[in-house]
């Protein structure tokens, strides 16, 4: 933390000065069939202005649910029934809706979560961030354009005024995310309340975007409401935080007291979980000599992950079941009328990936990283190269043929409920893969579906659920069983935890690991995130641009990265410089 932000806050707790946003004995519910389910059970918190504090806590420990109730963007079965929410002095709770639409935006900004859901598809970016701009009066007719492209820009797309006439498909998830917090700081709000802001955001970007914030902080005096699953983050950037379990707040305080001795063991559990701690543990134990004490006490190190890091050290190295050689893929963008442009999107790709390992893409939104994975499954044409699999080119590869290839090779995508459809249920799901290759008889279907179950850690009566009345990760869990389905020999996982919170994260992972070792399985795995990396990549690929500028083994790359590229992404890490203990 700032010796800055250290400042203000005392100043703002020992002073006399109103709270921005007091929240008091919170409590939210839902309708349902069976009554009103309570979401939030008295919750308390209070931030000042120019401070930052974050909400911490797994899939439904009720922080959006919180954050939500604060600007009255509960869904329809959702209201709040006791508590007051002041915000400078006035409570929201009993305002009427007129007086809520002028505070929601103008004085109190929104970030959610997926930027997907909330860009509307039939409209172009710079539109909606321009509309956004007039409804709470910033600027109108040519000074409300100026400042959508000056939004943009401090929001990290350099390019902004090119993209202005582009649509959300056209963009990534990234850029899509820093679209929304765009929208969401056009007004300069004294408050900011942001869902998990940088989640879809690969390193680098976030440091970018969360450095505008601490700006905005700084200079305008913009209080920030964080929702995050990343304990890194919340270390590095938060002066308060609030830790939720269970809709209910199990301990809050100064962010460096609690991360450094956490008492509650829900907020134990969450220290242990982040990746970037347990990239450290494993940095730790390689390089510490025998006799060293560690910074953790003992129970702490994860024995598992460090015996994994030295086996990759002492492995041979194997055949390559994948192997990309020189690959181009160039897209034609459309301008208006009938002009178009070239855009290089993967440019002279090589690299291999070993049967059995797991080997990860590395780099930033726009890299390419994700159209390598769409051109290895056949998703996308090749401009140019080659790409084998098995010894075999993929590229000429029709009918039967490719039907076969698609059989042993298999993806597990970012978003787990936009690839499961909603009309059907876990069951039908997984053994959708086996119906449309014609596999089995119904009975021995059935059989498989309740395998796959098992090997997910699932429950055998899941089968007969939908994704909407599953959690995140287990929504997850369903697409890896189903990938796993056909006995593939690879599965290319296209940020596959990014989306899932620290705890859910490390079951996932584990999980790969374990199927990995019992299946025999290769994985090529597609990431913005190097915490992650260090846990389950046996070698690294670091594209920029479409260009892939550091290849070498996961231990080398953290050891002693060459590219400045590479250590920039390093040093980027959340939470990297902050001492935890135990």
């Amino acid at each position: 933390m700032s010796q800055l932000a250290t400042e203000t806050r005392a100043e703002n707790v020992s002073g006399e000065e109103q709270p921005l946003l007091q929240v008091r004995d919170l409590e939210v519910g839902f309708e349902t069939q069976r009554g009103v389910v309570s979401a939030v059970r008295g919750v308390d918190l209070t931030l000042y202005a120019g401070q930052t504090l974050a909400i911490v806590g797994e899939s439904g420990s009720g922080k959006t649910t919180t954050a939500q109730s604060i600007i009255d963007l509960l869904p329809r079965n959702g209201k709040v029934t006791a508590g007051q929410i002041l915000f400078e002095g006035r409570d929201l709770t009993t305002l009427p809706p007129a007086a809520i639409e002028d505070v929601r935006g103008r004085l109190i900004g929104y970030v959610p979560q997926d930027p997907m859901s909330n860009l509307n598809p039939v409209w172009s970016i710079g539109f909606q961030v321009e509309e956004a701009i007039k409804a709470n009066n910033v600027a109108q007719g040519k000074e409300a354009r100026l400042r959508t492209i000056q939004v943009l820009k401090d929001a990290g797309l350099s390019d902004a005024a090119d993209r202005l006439k582009q649509y959300p498909h056209q963009f990534s998830g990234g850029m899509r995310q820093r679209v929304l917090i765009g929208i969401g700081l056009s007004a300069k709000p004294k408050l900011l309340i942001a869902d998990e802001p940088t989640s879809a955001l690969d390193v680098t970007v976030q440091r970018q975007i969360l450095d505008h914030l601490a700006t905005l902080t700084r200079d305008y005096g913009t209080s920030v409401l964080f929702i995050t699953h990343d304990l890194g983050l919340a270390a590095e950037r938060a002066e308060q935080l609030v830790v939720m379990y269970k809709g209910k707040v199990v301990e809050s305080g100064p962010s460096q007291e609690i991360l450094a001795n956490p008492q509650h063991p829900y907020t134990q559990r969450l220290v242990s979980a982040a990746p970037s701690l347990a990239s450290r543990r494993i940095q730790s134990a390689k390089h510490a000599d025998a006799d060293d004490p560690q910074i953790y006490a003992g129970g702490s190190t994860d024995d598992t992950l460090i015996a994994r890091a030295a086996e990759r050290e002492q492995a041979a190295p194997a055949k390559a079941l994948i192997s990309v050689e020189n690959v181009t893929k160039m897209y034609k963008i459309r301008q208006q009328g009938f002009r178009s442009e070239k855009l290089l999107a993967v440019n002279d790709v090589s690299f291999g990936v070993q049967k059995g390992t797991t080997t990860a893409l590395v780099g930033e939104s726009g890299s390419g990283k994700s159209t390598v994975a769409k051109l290895i499954l056949q998703l996308e044409s090749i401009t140019s190269g080659r790409i084998e699999f098995d010894g075999q080119n993929v590229a000429g590869l029709k009918g039967a043929e490719l039907l076969k290839f698609r059989r042993r090779v298999q993806p597990v995508f970012q978003d787990p409920y936009g690839t499961l459809d909603p009309q059907y249920n876990v069951g039908n799901t997984i053994a959708e893969p086996l119906l449309a290759h014609k596999v089995g008889t119904k009975k021995e279907r059935q059989a498989r579906v309740l395998e796959l179950l098992d090997q997910v850690s699932m429950p055998s009566a899941t089968r007969f659920r939908y994704p909407g009345e599953l959690s995140g990760g287990q929504r997850q869990r369903i697409a890896v069983a189903r990938a796993l389905a056909l006995k593939p020999d690879v599965l290319v996982l296209d940020e596959a935890v990014s989306a899932l919170d620290v705890l859910v994260q490390g079951q996932v992972l584990n999980l790969l690991t374990e199927l990995q070792t019992e299946l025999d399985l290769t994985y090529l795995f597609i990431t913005h995130d190097l915490a992650v990396v260090r846990l389950i990549a046996d070698n690294v690929c670091v594209m920029q641009r479409g260009r892939i500028v550091e290849a070498a083994s996961t231990d080398e790359v953290f050891d002693n990265p060459k590219e400045q590229y590479t250590q920039e992404l390093l040093a980027a890490i959340p939470g990297g410089d902050f001492e935890f203990g135990r």
